[in-house]
């Protein structure tokens, strides 16, 4: 077997891993690996994948629920904002708009834990 044959299964084994890691993953972790993805765009300074992976967080906010509304729409406005940074090459804008994104998810996830225990 030639090294190039061995890199290609090695690939293949990594890819179905992460095919069955987001298969298996809960809504939760799935926003968060979002959030993952575009925060090492905008590290990498990749405007394009940056702002795609912004685009899916967009896609993934919930405006029907009455509820969830308000937040939805001051998301959108801090996603929007993100993606006007990103076009303009302000990544550190961009990451700390993300990264405390993320980390207030993380603390909304792990209180809703904690109230479902309690």
């Amino acid at each position: 077997m030639n090294a190039a044959h061995y890199g290609y299964q090695k690939q293949n084994a990594a890819n179905a891993y992460l095919v069955k890691e987001i298969m298996e993953a809960t809504p939760q972790k799935l926003l968060l690996k979002v959030y993952d993805y575009s925060i090492q765009q905008c590290q990498l300074h990749d405007v394009a994948k940056a702002n795609k992976g912004i685009g899916v967080l967009i896609d993934s906010l919930n405006f029907s629920d009455e509820d969830a509304k308000p937040i939805a729409m001051q998301l959108l406005a801090l996603y929007q904002f993100a993606q006007d940074q990103m076009r303009k090459k302000n990544f550190d804008i961009v990451y700390k708009i993300l990264t405390d994104l993320r980390d207030a998810w993380i603390q909304a996830f792990a209180s809703l834990q904690e109230q479902k225990r309690g």
